[in-house]
């Protein structure tokens, strides 16, 4: 509980730049994880400038299969059962110190106006051995009843079902969450009343290496994530990369920064 509360200063820093994001709402009926990387400049961050030290990526090979098939390990024999499948997963890294101004994360896009029912979850299956704090990666969920982050080390968790040695799956209730539920509007733990009208939901990653936590005790600064669960819907792949970089413009590459 220490370590979430020592979040409310960084999240007071980037909850503008963060809050401010555009719902995308896709129109069609699905849900999309789209990257991005914000880095911030010193006026958004209320002191130093970010620096570009984050990526959010969909890379194949990355991830669990696509097609919902077991992954192959050196436990599987014979050949891998699924060797055609990109196995596209989502890549956050913060490649420095929390503090810096600076985060990389994916905008989930068809959510706008959705309703917080009694079992409206989120969760996500990620890569053992990435970081799993009480902040990173974490659900950003922007409603009409107030503004809140759901994170990942007090999430109840399983064995992620595509690969139990090596992946693991969140699940949490926003309606009666635990201790990894947090209302930074009111700066106090809990969840999301039911009844409330969802304006955005963002997975967020801003803890950098200087945070380790158990699973990561060397603090990595990356994760690894797959199978984002929206109520039941899960994103099993997307595509884009973003590092805060226009490689042909020089200018920053990244939607979310104004």
């Amino acid at each position: 509980m220490a370590r979430k509360f020592a979040y409310i200063t960084l999240l007071v820093v980037l909850l503008g730049p963060l809050a401010a994001f555009a719902d995308d709402d896709d129109g069609n009926n699905k849900l999309k994880a789209v990257p991005f990387a914000f880095v911030g400049t010193a006026a958004q961050c209320g002191g130093p400038a970010g620096a570009r030290i984050v990526t959010s990526a969909w890379l194949g090979g990355m991830g669990l299969p696509d097609n919902g098939g077991d992954n192959f390990n050196a436990t599987t024999p014979g050949d891998p059962p699924n060797k055609r499948d990109p196995h596209l997963g989502l890549l956050l890294n913060k490649n420095g110190a929390t503090p810096i101004c600076s985060s990389a994360g994916a905008e989930i896009t068809g959510v706008k106006g959705k309703t917080v029912t009694s079992t409206f979850h989120v969760g996500l299956d990620y890569r053992n051995g990435g970081h799993c704090g009480a902040g990173a990666p974490r659900f950003n969920i922007d409603t009409d009843m107030g503004f809140f982050f759901v994170g990942c080390a007090a999430a109840p968790k399983s064995n992620a079902p595509q690969d139990p040695a090596e992946w693991t799956r969140t699940r949490s209730v926003l309606t009666a969450c635990g201790s990894e539920c947090f209302n930074v509007t009111t700066s106090l733990p809990g969840s999301i009343p039911v009844g409330a009208k969802i304006n955005s939901i963002d997975i967020v990653f801003d803890e950098g290496t200087d945070n380790p936590v158990a699973g990561d005790p060397e603090g990595i600064g990356l994760a690894v994530v797959d199978n984002i669960d929206i109520n039941g819907r899960l994103i099993t792949q997307g595509s884009g990369i973003e590092d805060g970089i226009d490689r042909y413009k020089g200018k920053d590459n990244d939607k979310h920064d104004d």
